[in-house]
């Protein structure tokens, strides 16, 4: 496997996978990917009238770019890693980005809800196992 792609959002769940990316795939290309998800810009406006969708955007942005930052401070100084920003619905965002940028495998934290909770709120990581054209290694973390 060339290129892995590590989903991450700054839970331990994520971190948890990264760790287990870096261990099992120790001369992969690696891509840390963090999805600006617009539905979270939609609620905050809705949850608080005064919000611009601008100011919300850059806020999920600058969110982002400090969890990428943080993501490759784990990294070992040796390892050459990719970050990327995109945005969207998560699973599906990173399921088309696999797709577009040919990813040999994805490796994402799972929170491991099951039962009513995973109804109510969705599993990205369930979404992606199903959806992606390569493999998909879950962890769970925390």
């Amino acid at each position: 496997m060339n290129r892995v792609l590590v989903p991450v959002d700054g839970s331990k769940p994520a971190r948890s996978a990264l760790e287990y990316a870096l261990e099992q795939f120790p001369d992969a290309e690696l891509t840390l990917l963090y999805v600006v998800d617009p539905m979270v810009d939609y609620s905050r406006r809705r949850a608080y009238p005064g919000y611009t969708s601008d100011d919300e955007h850059t806020t999920e942005r600058e969110k982002g770019e400090a969890i990428l930052e943080s993501s490759l401070e784990a990294i070992p100084d040796d390892r050459v890693v990719e970050t990327a920003l995109e945005g969207g619905p998560p699973a599906q965002t990173i399921v088309d980005y696999a797709d577009e940028h040919e990813v040999d495998t994805i490796v994402l934290g799972s929170h491991g809800r099951d039962g009513v909770s995973r109804y109510l709120l969705g599993s990205v990581a369930e979404t992606v196992v199903r959806r992606a054209g390569v493999p998909v290694t879950t962890v769970r973390g925390g």
